[in-house]
This record gives structure tokens, C-alpha cells and sequence, in this order.
């Protein structure tokens, strides 16, 4: 009986990830995406039609890293590199491979884009651009206000049932990154508005049929559960009317609902907690991104730090 191919073990690496750990039909996709491409860079490199585990070695696999990193950006092929690595320790620890192949690549370095934000102001003025009393612009006001405030990612937004949102404790449940459920606070002004919401959210239905998502809390105009794509429209809509930023998206009110609360005291702890942070590493971006707003607040406000550097052998003292 001849060994599994490479394509088989792969496929049994997915059905896992889909079965066992529960992973999102992105993160599925992803890995399938990435392990075709090693699959594929194996049938080229070997130049035959039947590949298997014992063909992969670590020369194998740095020549496919290489021959990526002529044409793909750094975090491209270091996500590339840690699917393989995920593959490949999953193999080992099934007891398919004794040693695994991939431990020693090394990434690319990636210096990591600080999160997108506005200020205080500038999120007040864009939550509150939809003031009509009309069923969409109440909606909107709702759903900014909800991303601002509990910093929920779209996906969870738009994942919202009705009965997920308790409106007497001011807390809404989520289903968040690996199917891990959490308990998110919001405050007054957020609580106004989803009852304002609430109120009109009867009108939105489908104009032919009048049919409507019973269950879902954000509707479409359709009476449909709300994409995730109209959300970030509009998010990009209302970032340009409010602020005059038309490069916003739903992640930059998450980063600016944890940024403001860590500028205001809030612990490490607790804001992981609240948006889900599988890794504490993950929330500490925010103390750099506060650290980058006090220097800029410095250099604009401190009598001294606006003083004109001295030069020559005097102001070298």
C-alpha cells in the first residue's frame, strides 16, 4: 500500500482545523490557500505527479520561503511560514512524523503598522453624523456607537442577535475569534442609542415581501442580517462627512475604543478581556500607540520642547 500524498495529509490537517479547533471559514481558507501553494512548489521543485511527507525537508521548504519572498510582502510569507509551521507540529504531534521539517525556518522581519485612530473629538463627531430619526440613520448612529464603544470587530457586530444584547445591564455577548464567548460592557450614550434603533428597526423589511431576520440585531434595508461590507461602507461614509477621514474602517474604532480607555486609566487586563485578545502582547500595541500620542501632545504643548536646537561648539556643551 503505497504512503498518503502530501495532498491527503493536508486535507486531514484542514478537517481538523474545521472539526476539532473550530477555526473561522477565513482561517480555514487561509491554511488551505497557503499548504495548496507548499503543494504545489513540492510537485514543481520534484517534477513528478506524487509528492509525500517525506519528500518535505527544511532546504525544501526555504526554497519555497524564497522563492515567495521575491514577490510577496514580508507578511505574507511570514503568515506563510507559521501555516507550515502549524501544519507540520500538528504532524508531529499525530505521531505522523517524528521530526518536524519546518521548525527552524525563520521569518521575515516585520515591523508592525501602529493600528489606525482618531482622537476623542474626532469619534464623537463621527458617531454622531447620522441624526436623523429615520430607520437607516438610526441604525447607523447605533452601529457606530457600538463599535466605539465596546470595540467589538465588525464580524461580532454583524454576528449580533437580539437576544444577545441586554439592555438593562448595558452588555453585549459575543462570539468572538475561535468561537470563544465574552460578556462586553457599553455605556448611556450607546444604550440611547440601540433603543433608538430598536424603535424604528420594525420599518427596515423587504419592499416586495415584508419579510424580515427575526433574529438578527442590525438589519440591512432589506430586512436582512447587515453585511460586513455595507458596515465598513458605511464607517468609511460617516469617517469622511465627521472627520474628514476617508481612510476609516471599523478596526479604527475598535483601536481608538482601546487607546482612549487606556489613555483614561483603564488596565491592560481588562480591555484584553473586553476585546477578546487570545494574547496579552496583542493589547500591549495600545501602550505604544499612547506612548506615540503623549510625544506628539509634548512636542506640540511644552514651551521646551518648541525651542530651536542650538548648534555649533556652544550649544554642544
Amino acid at each position: 500500500m503505497s504512503a498518503p500524498s502530501l495532498e491527503d495529509h493536508v486535507e486531514r490537517f484542514i478537517a481538523h482545523l474545521e472539526t476539532e479547533r473550530r477555526c473561522s471559514a477565513h482561517t480555514v481558507a487561509a491554511y488551505r490557500r497557503d499548504l495548496a501553494q507548499l503543494v504545489a512548489f513540492a510537485h514543481e521543485r520534484l517534477g513528478r505527479d506524487s509528492v509525500t511527507l517525506d519528500d518535505i525537508e527544511l532546504f525544501m521548504l526555504r526554497g519555497w520561503l524564497g522563492s515567495l519572498a521575491r514577490s510577496r510582502a514580508s507578511a505574507t510569507v511570514m503568515r506563510k511560514v507559521a501555516a507550515t509551521q502549524t501544519f507540520f507540529r500538528y504532524l508531529v504531534r499525530r505521531g505522523i512524523l517524528n521530526k518536524n521539517p519546518a521548525a527552524e525556518l525563520s521569518s521575515p522581519k516585520l515591523r508592525r503598522p501602529l493600528p489606525t485612530l482618531v482622537d476623542v473629538d474626532a469619534a464623537k463627531e463621527i458617531v454622531e453624523t447620522p441624526s436623523s430619526d429615520d430607520a437607516e440613520s438610526c441604525r447607523d448612529r447605533a452601529i457606530l456607537e457600538l463599535l466605539y464603544a465596546s470595540g467589538l470587530r465588525v464580524s461580532e457586530l454583524t454576528g449580533l442577535n437580539l437576544e444577545d444584547v441586554d439592555r438593562a445591564n448595558r452588555s453585549v455577548r459575543v462570539l468572538g475569534k475561535g468561537g470563544k464567548e465574552r460578556v462586553v460592557p457599553f455605556g448611556g450614550p450607546c444604550a440611547k442609542a440601540l433603543d433608538a434603533w430598536l424603535e424604528r428597526r420594525g420599518e427596515l423589511r423587504h419592499p416586495r415581501t415584508g419579510a424580515q431576520d427575526a433574529n438578527a440585531f442590525f438589519l440591512s434595508v432589506r430586512g436582512n442580517r447587515i453585511l460586513v461590507r455595507k458596515v465598513q461602507a458605511l464607517v468609511h461614509k460617516y469617517g469622511a462627512l465627521g472627520a474628514g477621514r476617508a481612510d476609516l474602517h471599523p478596526h479604527a474604532l475598535r483601536h481608538s475604543c482601546a487607546t482612549h480607555m487606556l489613555g483614561g486609566g483603564a488596565d491592560l487586563r481588562a480591555i484584553q478581556e473586553m476585546l477578546g485578545h487570545s494574547s496579552l502582547s496583542t493589547t500591549q500595541r495600545y501602550t505604544h500607540v499612547s506612548i506615540e500620542h503623549l510625544m506628539r501632545v509634548y512636542d506640540q504643548a511644552h514651551p521646551l520642547a518648541r525651542l530651536p536646537k542650538k548648534t555649533g561648539p556652544q550649544g554642544d556643551r
